[in-house]
Formats: structure tokens, sequence, C-alpha cells
């Protein structure tokens, strides 16, 4: 009697998997526990009642609907990207820091800007005052990335920038600190952020309309496609929309929405869909919830493969993959015994990891109180090693399949996530869904109902509403703070900028840029160029704020 299951494991093993592992062995040769037991690369059921149902919902890791992971070896082959998000003050003490974790063992590089370089000004702009170099690196100028990046070469590391709004330029940046290293852009690897619809939504860092903000970033799939392919150009966020109080199926409801909009207006602006869609990229929250948060993964993971090839017709397998990166959830954190966060974020990252993440960022200890001390960072970045090295977890695909629970929580998610997508696209997509307030209402009312339960002692939030202490154990802690001369220092070399450079040149390409703005040609390779030339990000912005206008909360979409 011939076994489905067994008939569909060998055509996989013969097909998807021998042309992973042609191109790139395991890691080892063979995985086994501490008794000596062999971890085989993937399990299934020993009899399944329905072959085809199981085929059909999980399928094997590599290929369609993608459930069990978007690789065939998973980690067995390579171990996700240990990515921490780092940046504050100046370029040069952000680069200490990086260097200092590359030294720990961190595999990809994660830039955190200031709030002035988020929404498009420089450092001596009278909006900037008193944020310089606050919660991020302060990078107006070309100079501020080359030193941002200085002794890291651009070809061996891969880099994710947390940009939205200006997103295209600080790309623009990065593009020409390779070419200084000697890095063509098609070498170069990484990823920006580049959502702008979850800042409407639940962040806030927006400059322009959406119509122009849109054109920005189909703007950037086309370069990236032609120019810059190993980079993904936006990485759907739904960290921040979790961050702000959603639940974790409205999470993947509205990240998934968002990206349904994306992709839509990169066809709308005449771009095929297989030639842009393997490079995008998602942004998910871990939180505390450790079974829902497996599952969630799994869920978004399936529901994705069906819209890229069902809704909008990829041919290219690649582009039903949803690869995403994931943050550990920062709004869980606590300040009240602040030990208590290295426990959350462990189970959180272990969570993204069970759930097949591509890389992860393991929030520090500290991070309730102030930016995280070197010291907080290692234990975070330790973490993940750990993880990885000795929890054996890494050592099979999708080790949860076949969990009941697993299971009946991840076609749960899906469900409930496609019921929020059909009823946005009913109002009429993402964009409409925003400006009607329907998104922002659903977070807020989740998050309200979060909070109440808190506090009605509904929700335990030890260390906040229960096993409480009197709070001494973090007086004494040692906190990272930012030198105010941060700011004067960015003010004094702007100003040198301006003194030295060719300010005809620079003139003549932002009034070049005007001109294109206001047409409909990619804009790119123009900001390249303005970035070489010296042109500043807030004179960059300031030129698209005249012919695009800005956003303001409260105005239609």
């Amino acid at each position: 009697m011939t076994n489905p299951l067994q008939d569909a494991r060998n055509r996989w093993e013969q097909t998807t998997l021998k042309r992973t592992l042609d191109r790139s062995p395991e890691r080892r040769p063979s995985f086994q526990t501490s008794s000596g037991i062999e971890v085989e690369r993937v399990y299934l059921p020993d009899a399944y009642t329905d072959a085809s149902t199981y085929l059909d919902r999980l399928g094997f890791p590599g290929e369609y609907p993608f459930t069990r992971g978007v690789q065939p070896t998973m980690y067995r082959g390579r171990l996700w990207t240990m990515r921490q998000y780092a940046g504050y003050a100046t370029a040069e003490e952000t680069n200490a820091r990086y260097r200092f974790l590359l030294d720990a063992g961190q595999t990809g590089l994660s830039v955190a800007f200031d709030l002035p370089t988020q929404i498009g000004y420089d450092s001596d702009d009278p909006l900037a005052l008193g944020e310089v170099g606050k919660v991020g690196v302060s990078i107006p100028t070309v100079h501020d990335m080359a030193r941002l990046f200085e002794g890291i070469p651009l070809d061996k590391v891969s880099t994710s920038m947390t940009i939205n709004a200006p997103a295209a330029i600080l790309l623009a940046m990065y593009i020409a600190v390779g070419k200084r290293q000697g890095v063509e852009p098609r070498q170069l690897r990484g990823t920006v952020q580049n959502d702008i619809l979850k800042e409407y939504i639940a962040r806030g860092t927006y400059i322009f309309p959406p119509r122009p903000s849109m054109r920005l970033i189909t703007d950037l799939f086309a370069y990236c496609a032609r120019e810059v392919p190993k980079w993904n150009t936006i990485s759907i966020s739904g960290y921040h929309i979790r961050e702000a109080g959603s639940t974790a199926v409205q999470e993947v409801a509205f990240t998934l929405a968002n990206g349904i909009a994306y992709v839509q207006a990169a066809l709308d602006a005449g771009l095929g869909v297989d030639d842009f869609a393997p490079q995008l990229s998602f942004f998910f929250n871990a939180h505390n919830n450790f079974l829902e948060e497996i599952a969630k993964f799994r869920a978004a993971r399936r529901l994705w493969a069906h819209l890229m090839r069902e809704r909008f017709g990829a041919q290219d397998p690649r582009s039903w993959q949803l690869k995403f990166h994931t943050q550990t959830g920062g709004s869980t954190l606590t300040a009240q015994q602040p030990e208590n966060n290295i426990v959350r974020v462990t189970l959180q990252a272990l969570a993204a990891v069970l759930g097949g993440t591509q890389s992860l960022h393991t929030n520090s200890m500290d991070e309730a109180l102030a930016l995280p001390t070197e010291a907080a960072v290692q234990v975070a970045l330790r973490t993940q090693q750990i993880i990885a090295y000795e929890s054996g977890v890494a050592d099979t695909a999708d080790p949860l399949a076949g969990s009941y629970a697993i299971e009946a929580l991840t076609d749960e998610i899906e469900r409930r996530a496609a019921e929020y997508i059909a009823h946005i696209d009913a109002l009429g997509g993402a964009q409409a869904a925003i400006e009607a307030g329907y998104i922002q209402n659903e977070i807020n009312d989740a998050a309200y109902a979060y909070q109440r339960a808190v506090e009605r002692d509904e929700q335990v939030v030890v260390g906040v509403n229960a096993f409480t202490t009197d709070g001494s154990e973090h007086t004494a802690r040692e906190i990272l703070r930012v030198d105010p001369a941060v700011e004067a220092a960015q003010r004094e070399r702007l100003a040198r900028l301006r003194a030295t450079r060719d300010n005809g040149r620079v003139r003549e390409l932002l009034a070049h840029l005007e001109s294109a703005a206001r047409g409909s040609e990619n804009l790119l390779p123009l900001f390249v160029t303005c970035v070489e030339s010296d042109a500043t990000l807030g004179e960059i912005c300031g030129v698209l704020r005249g012919i695009f206008g800005e956003y303001r909360p409260g105005s239609a979409l």
C-alpha cells in the first residue's frame, strides 16, 4: 500500500531539498540530541488520516504554502541573522557600538536613526532642537553615513535601516558609501523599512501625504530591482502596530493589508509582480503568549503565500514567500524589576525562532529605562546565541508542527486575519480603511481592553501588578545618556560642509530634483547624485515638501 506522504517526501527530497543542499550544505553532517538521538531534518505524521489536507495546509519547508518555513533546511543550513538594533548620538559612537556587537558575534547590522533624520530635518534645523542623537544616530549627510560604517565592509554585512518617509534618500547615501568602499550596488545586502502606511496608523514619523509617499516607495522598488537586486526594498511592519496595542490577529491582518496596498501600488505603477515581490520583506513583533506567537508567524506565512499566488497571480515561488525580521516586544518591557525582562525576551525570541524568523533583534533588559548599555546589549545578544547553539531547536524545521494546539491556533489566526482583510477590502483597501479611522480604532479598542485587564488584575504583569517590590532594585543602575554636546558638534559639521562644498552644483541638482518631482521619472538615481554632491537630507526633503506637501493627521489620505 502506498503512503502519499512518503511519496510526497521523496519528491521533495529529490527536487526542492536537493537543489538547496547542492548550493549550500547544512552546518553539520548530522544533528543529534544530548542522548545521541538523531534529529531528522523534518518530521511528518506517522499516519495522517487525510494526506491531501496535510499537504495543502502544511506541506514541506521551502515549498508552497510555506507554513513550515521558507527554506528547505531552515536553520540546519543557516541560522537566522542576529541583528541587534542600535544607533545613538554620533556616527562615530554608533560605529563603536556596531564593532562591539560584531566582535560579540552579531551577524547583521540594524540602524536606529534619530527623530530629525526620520522626519527629514538636518541637525541644525530649529525643529531638530533637543532631539539630535537622542533616540538614534544623526545622519543628515553622506559623510555621516560614511563615518557610521567606517571600517565595516558593506559587501560583508547585511544592514537593516529603520527609516520610512525619507527611506529612498538614506538608501541613496548607503549606496554612495558603498561606492566609496569599492562595493557595487549589486553587492549590497540588507533592508530598508520604507513602510509609510503603518506610520499613519501607529508610529507617526511621516512627512508627505500618501500619494507621493507611495510614489517614492514604488520608485525604490523599481530602482532596486534593476540596480540593487539583493536588497529588500520594504519591511512591511506589524511591529509598530503591535506596539500600539493591537492583538496578534490584528498584527497579521493589518500588516498584510498594508502589504496588499504596496503590491497593488507597484502594479499600478507598471511593475511586474514577479519583478519586485521577491524583494519584499516583513517585520513582526514577538510578544509573551508563547504558543500564539509561534502560530502567528506560521499563519502569516501561509496567508501571504495564498494572497500572492491566488490574488496577484505571482508565478515565481520567491514571490509567495513571506520573509520576516522579528523584534521582541518593547511594550512588554517593564521598568520595575528590569532583570525580569531577560526572561520575557528569551521566551519571545524562542517563539520567533520556533515560528521560523529570518532575522531577530532581542531587546535589552534596560530599554524601559533608557537606551541600552553595552552590558545589557551583550546579554540580549547572548540570549540569541544560547537559543541557536545550546537549545537544539535549530536542528529541525518547524519542530512544533503537528501539535494539536499549534495547528489549531495557526488555522484560527489565519481565519480571523482573513476576515479582517476581507472587511478592509470592502472598505476600499488599507488606505481607505486608515482614512476612515477603522484600523486605528480597532487597535485603540484592543489596547484599551488590555490596559483595563491589567488594571483589574485580570492580566498579570510580574513585578507591576503582582509580585512587586519597592522599586529600589534599579535606583543605582547604569543608564546610557546622550551628551548634549552631540547636537552642537553636528551643527558645526553642517556649517563646515555648507561652507566648503560646491554650492552652485548643489543648487543646480536641487533645481533638477524639483523639476523631476513634478514629473514622473524615478527619483532614486537623482537622490544618489544629490547626496554624492553633498546635498543634505534636510535640503532634499525640503524640495520634496515644497512639491508634495506635508501630511497632517486628520487630513484626507
